[in-house]
């Protein structure tokens, strides 16, 4: 096997197991929407999936969960739904192509490397799709939190939420599960490549051979 076809699945699995840990992360941490006031220039807000935090300038934070779900804005209950798909999407991404690994010892009877090549597909495929439903969550809060920002409506002196950094992690995430589906799903296209190139050396070896032992004969 050929160093060059080799890199695809490490690749792909390293972006997979990088995005599913930022996806998590991001439904987990507190930090979506961020908000300071004039008034109290010691305090500030964080506004996450599943509890809202006061965090003071002297390093003291505290925080409190959501009482209900269904009391929630339709907003974030939204997201936390998405958010939740799109981490068991990426497992899934993350998972099934491990059994299709080139190095994993799975398979390999009749018809074994076909099915290694639907698991990296299908592996690929998850991945692609938990990096989209990723990023309809993260990239609505932003738009609704632009709109809110410059709603003119809404007086000066009202404080705005701002982007948290879990926005932005999940920006990462998401861009890291689309990039890591496409590199699995398209690894097998280099296995297909490198079996033709040994079936070519396979024909040319042949040729060969016959080549040479035809010359033995006419001697």
């Amino acid at each position: 096997m050929e160093p060059g076809l080799c890199v695809a699945e490490p690749l792909g699995l390293f972006l997979c197991v990088g995005a599913w840990v930022c996806t998590l992360t991001t439904t987990i941490l507190p930090q979506w929407l961020t908000l300071s006031t004039e008034l109290l220039q010691t305090e500030s807000y964080q506004l996450g999936l599943w509890e809202t935090c006061v965090v003071q300038d002297l390093g003291g934070i505290e925080c409190r969960p959501y009482d209900s779900m269904l009391g929630l804005p339709g907003d974030i209950r939204l997201a936390r739904i998405l958010m939740c798909v799109a981490v068991a999407t990426g497992l899934l991404g993350l998972l099934v192509p491990i059994p299709g690994l080139t190095y994993v010892n799975c398979c390999n009877g009749r018809g074994g490397e076909r099915t290694k090549r639907v698991l990296r597909v299908l592996g690929g495929a998850f991945s692609f799709l938990a990096g989209i439903i990723c990023l309809v969550p993260v990239s609505y809060m932003a738009h609704l939190t632009v709109l809110k920002f410059w709603d003119d409506t809404i007086p000066d002196i009202v404080p705005r939420w701002e982007f948290g950094e879990a926005l932005f992690c999940g920006w990462t995430a998401g861009f890291l599960h689309i990039v890591g589906g496409i590199v699995f799903a398209s690894s097998h296209f280099c296995y297909e490549e490198e079996s033709d190139s040994k079936a070519t050396r396979s024909l040319e070896m042949q040729a060969l051979d016959n080549t040479s032992q035809t010359r033995v004969e006419y001697v």
